[in-house]
């Protein structure tokens, strides 16, 4: 028999693949979104589905909380606001959604009796701690609220399970990206946007030099920590963060290069659109590169897309639904 899952952030681009992913292996599937951020076309298909229900809610009202969990065994918390700059903007609304909304899931959890909830942590918890890679148990200084917000999450993690036995597991993500990530709107992701620009053989504007690096994933990579952190019987996961990466590290200059030749086969005037370096942006970390030794070990994590076949499938995507 399977079990139901409430998916939060379920019309956003990391909760709409693990929504469809779900409810074609037969899951009961409950997908809770505000449409704030997340786009209903993404999850617009699954309706049809008998094993799929969706709920217009916002995770900041308590009732919603409670109400979404009813009868669910296992969450998977995706709802937030991300962007650090969206959070340097308006550091109240991120904290709203990030913080209180995380809390209100915690509890509602906790008191519906739900055997585990997998969130999504992040990288930026690592802030201004240089040593590469990034191992879960030395992080530094948060550099943006955005950055805090993911951190208060792993605290209150932690508590819940020290004071209630609520188990949960973090899972920091790095630099996820794949199909339907959107690059609308002033805060979309690097690939989406630059991939986008380049299609429209417009100039992608780097910030900085192109020097800064980060360890892209690739969104399948994702789903599969999800599910393994979601049945992991391991003692070792519970109340636990993990690294979900690759362990590989791409500059921007390096990612501009494969975007181009994941898209010539397409047009090839992609490779002579121009490349524009712009300032550096605020809260931004130089390098970010995981270690997934950890995941590997105890999840038994091993990541399927490095970045150059991520970047094909997502192309692809992109060509296709642009």
């Amino acid at each position: 028999m399977k079990n139901k899952l409430l998916i939060t952030g379920a019309a956003g681009f990391i909760g709409s693949n693990l929504s469809e992913y779900f409810c074609d292996k037969g899951y009961d599937v409950v997908a809770l979104d505000n449409l704030s951020t997340g786009f209903y076309k993404n999850i617009e298909h699954l309706e049809s589905y008998s094993n799929f229900k969706f709920i217009e809610g916002d995770i900041r009202d308590q009732a919603t909380c409670r109400a979404a969990v009813n009868g669910v065994d296992y969450v998977l918390h995706q709802a937030a606001l991300g962007s650090v700059p969206r959070s340097l903007k308006d550091p109240i609304n991120s904290n709203e959604v990030n913080v209180s909304g995380f809390l209100n899931m915690l509890v509602a959890c906790k008191e519906a009796g739900v055997k585990k909830m997998i969130y999504a942590a992040s990288s930026s918890t690592y802030g201004d701690s240089k040593e590469l890679p990034k191992v879960e148990s030395k992080i530094g200084r948060p550099l943006s609220p955005y950055a805090v917000t993911k951190f208060v999450n792993e605290l209150y993690a932690d508590v819940f399970y020290k004071s209630y036995g609520f188990n949960s597991i973090g899972l920091r993500y790095f630099n996820v990206f794949g199909r339907k990530q959107s690059p609308e709107g002033a805060y979309a992701a690097v690939i989406p946007l630059f991939t986008k620009k380049l299609m429209n053989l417009e100039s992608p504007v780097i910030n900085g030099d192109g020097s800064f690096s980060r360890d892209f994933t690739y969104i399948d990579n994702v789903i599969q920590a999800n599910e393994k952190a979601m049945l992991s019987t391991d003692p070792r996961s519970e109340n636990n963060v993990f690294n979900v990466a690759c362990g590989d590290q791409t500059n921007l200059n390096s990612l501009v290069k494969l975007l181009r030749k994941a898209l010539i086969k397409y047009n090839e005037s992609i490779a002579d659109v121009e490349i524009i370096y712009g300032p550096h942006r605020d809260g931004d970390i130089p390098h970010s590169l995981a270690s997934i030794k950890k995941a590997q070990e105890i999840l038994r994590y091993e990541p399927l897309f490095h970045i150059e076949e991520g970047l094909n499938l997502a192309v692809d995507w992109y060509w296709e639904n642009l």
